[in-house]
C-alpha cells in the first residue's frame, strides 16, 4: 500500500490492483447526452489539473470513472457549467478524514472545497463496480463542466 495525502484526507492505495482494474475497465457506457458530454470532455482531459494529476498518479483514465451524474443545471448554467457529481473507485483505505463534523456518521469524510472542484471520500453504496478489489473507497468530484456537445442541452431532437 502506498499512502497519498490529498486535501487533508490520506489514503493507502494498493496501486497495483488500482491499475489491473482501470486497465481492463471500459469507459462510463452510459450514452445520454450529460453522459457522453462527460465522456468528451474526460477525454480530452478538459477537467482541472489538480483532479487529473491524482487520477494520473494512479494510473486511472478520467473516461473510466465508475459513476457520472449531471445532478442539475441553473439559469446561468451556459456561463457557470452543468453540475456534475463524478467517481473513481480506488482500491485501498481512507486512513484519515479532514477534522470536520461534516459528514459524520455517514461512510463519507467532509467536502473539500476547492476552486475549480469539490472533493470528499468515502464509500458510495448504490454503484458497485463489478469485480472491483476489496476494500475500497471512492474519490467522488462535485464539479461544473462546459457542454461540449453538438446538440442542445436537452437532447438531440430539442432546439436550444
Amino acid at each position: 500500500m502506498t499512502q497519498f495525502s490529498w486535501y487533508g484526507y490520506t489514503v493507502a492505495v494498493d496501486e497495483q490492483a488500482t491499475r489491473n482494474y482501470y486497465r481492463k475497465a471500459g469507459d462510463w457506457d452510459c450514452m445520454c447526452g450529460h453522459c457522453r458530454n462527460f465522456l468528451a470532455l474526460a477525454r480530452e482531459r478538459r477537467l482541472p489539473e489538480d483532479l487529473l494529476a491524482i487520477l494520473d498518479r494512479l494510473s486511472i483514465p478520467p473516461e473510466k470513472a465508475t459513476c457520472v451524474c449531471e445532478l442539475y443545471h441553473e439559469a446561468d448554467w451556459r456561463e457557470r457549467g452543468l453540475l456534475y457529481e463524478i467517481s473513481w473507485r480506488i482500491a485501498g483505505s481512507v486512513v484519515k478524514k479532514p477534522e470536520s463534523r461534516e459528514n459524520e456518521g455517514t461512510p463519507w469524510g467532509p467536502p473539500v472545497r476547492l476552486p475549480q472542484f469539490s472533493l470528499i471520500l468515502g464509500h458510495e453504496t448504490c454503484n458497485v463496480a463489478e469485480g472491483f478489489p476489496q476494500p475500497n473507497f471512492d474519490l467522488d468530484v462535485s464539479l461544473y463542466l462546459p457542454w461540449m456537445l453538438d446538440e442542445p442541452v436537452e437532447g438531440p431532437d430539442k432546439e436550444s
